[in-house]
């Protein structure tokens, strides 16, 4: 196994058991970025928490792990 793989694997650990604060902190990193731009890039905010989340719940291959919910 390599060393990519491994660390693959550890992730998919990680995010299996603490998924849900896993989406908090990605929700909360772009709520402070929404608030330091002013709102002048929400859209763009929201778009990129979104693929993060789906991103990280996709790693297992089952998007079950994140919650779905929305970053304010």
């Amino acid at each position: 196994m390599s060393f990519l793989d491994k660390a693959k694997a550890k992730l998919t650990d990680a995010v299996d058991q603490h998924g849900d604060r896993i989406a908090q902190g990605i929700d909360k990193a772009g709520s402070v970025v929404n608030e330091k731009t002013g709102g002048k890039h929400a859209d763009k905010i929201d778009q990129a928490t979104g693929k993060a989340r789906d991103a990280l719940d996709s790693l297992d291959g089952k998007n079950d792990d994140i919650p779905p919910g929305t970053t304010r």
